[in-house]
């Protein structure tokens, strides 16, 4: 009796102090002194008050600490009202912290705090960002979290606009991802699914993504710089197709357009090993060739803009045929060799939007008019925003209308608009307005 009484003892003796231990490991954590403590050393680095209501500690079934009721205190507050973070048990058995997972719950982050964080950082570190010197050092990827679980996380755009997703990460130990599963809960692409999954080993993936009743998926590839390269960049490509995706998913709560999207999009970037993200962003090229079916323009009768010589605002225009290309630059978007057709519509033209979302170019239309299916045409300067498309008459155009409608009443008022636009085209160039075609 007297042996597993001992052996007992052995065992027993220090589990209950290794319990104490973490009873009374937990009680310090979760103090106030602690708290403060902490608190006081995340503001010095973040360079922003940081607030916790509380810490605790958890040792089964797995060691855990987690945070509750974190915020950073600046013009918008960056709150998170839980943060659990896992660490690997091998390496902190051996003195070192190694994330395994990382749950964030029901999180609010402004762009425009992360942004101002981001930059104080920076000054702490001595420069910007992805400077000279900061691509010249590696980086540890060890110290990123394995798995990363997000519930309910909030991005608060500058804007205004909030986006709710729930997500899972999973990264290999080289960091880059393994696997990715998102959905947006809350905001103006509801509903939307996302899944990357990683092709072997290479620093390839497959992107399958839900929206708007449709899809979009295809290849993206990452293309490292070879470990001699003088110039560390990193190249982006991608080929992605779109099937039956509602172009007003795409835009919401905006509804300018309206109709299902085929497209096909070859994406490019080249960017710094170390990139913000408004830098890469800015590094972003696109090519789209797209068609919209069943397409609707809301906000712009152009049969009516026709009859007025652009006039004529609001409205709406059913379109049989609608398709052309969009390029991209960071967050400039051009419309080029747009073709639509409706019955007796048919237009052609191009257009720019601006990254405040305003739009400028120029359309023509030609309508059909007539039983002798006569060919009115009137070139139209597209102005305005997406929210609110204008159509008007150039300087020139207007009074080529005017002289036709004085001239000949009906037809003469498209006829002179498109010889005055031509007349008026014709002068820029005398005058130096052409230079630019001419270099």
């Amino acid at each position: 009796m007297r042996r597993p009484l001992r052996l007992a003892l052995w065992f027993a003796v220090p589990a209950l102090l290794l319990a104490a231990a973490g009873v009374a490991l937990n009680r310090w954590i979760a103090s106030d002194d602690f708290r403060a403590r902490l608190g006081a050393v995340a503001s010095e680095a973040l360079g922003a008050p940081v607030r916790a209501q509380g810490l605790s500690l958890a040792l089964w079934p797995l060691p855990a600490v987690a945070v509750d009721g974190l915020s950073i205190q600046a013009h918008t507050p960056l709150s998170l009202q839980r943060v659990e973070l896992r660490p690997r048990w091998l390496p902190l058995l051996s003195g070192q912290l190694r994330v395994q997972t990382l749950v964030v719950r029901q999180a609010v982050l402004p762009e425009a705090t992360i942004a101002l964080l981001g930059a104080r950082a920076s000054e702490r570190n001595g420069g910007a960002a992805g400077g000279p010197g900061d691509s010249e050092d590696a980086l540890d990827f060890s110290l990123l979290p394995r798995e990363l679980v997000l519930d309910e996380v909030t991005w608060l755009a500058a804007d205004g606009a909030r986006t709710t997703v729930n997500a899972q990460l999973r990264l290999d130990a080289d960091g880059w991802p393994r696997e990715a599963e998102m959905s947006i809960v809350v905001g103006a692409l509801r509903g939307t699914t996302l899944r990357l999954a990683r092709e072997g080993d290479a620093t390839a993936w497959n992107l399958d993504a839900r929206l708007g009743g449709g899809r979009i998926r295809g290849p993206l590839n990452v293309g490292l710089p070879a470990p001699d390269a003088k110039q560390r960049r990193v190249a982006l490509t991608g080929h992605l197709q779109t099937e039956g995706v509602e172009v007003s998913a795409l835009t919401a709560p905006r509804r300018t357009l309206t109709g299902r999207l085929q497209a096909r999009t070859e994406i490019a970037a080249q960017f710094p090993e170390r990139v913000s993200a408004d830098a890469l962003v800015a590094a972003l090229r696109t090519e789209t060739t797209f068609t919209v079916n069943d397409a609707v323009i809301n906000g712009l009768d152009l049969a009516r803009a026709v009859s007025t010589v652009g006039l004529s605002h609001g409205g709406s225009t059913s379109l049989d045929t609608l398709a052309g290309q969009v390029s991209t630059r960071g967050k400039a978007i051009a419309l080029t060799n747009l073709v639509a057709s409706s019955g007796v519509l048919a237009a052609t033209g191009d257009v720019n939007i601006s990254p405040a979302r305003a739009l400028s170019g120029r359309v023509r239309v030609d309508m059909t008019r007539g039983a002798a299916g006569q060919v009115v045409g009137v070139p139209l300067a597209v102005g305005g925003t997406l929210d609110d498309p204008q159509v008007t008459l150039t300087r020139a155009a207007l009074l080529g209308a005017a002289i036709g409608t004085a001239v000949m009443p009906g037809v003469g008022t498209g006829a002179g608009a498109n010889l005055g636009d031509r007349l008026g085209e014709g002068l820029k160039g005398l005058f130096g307005g052409g230079r630019e075609g001419k270099r």
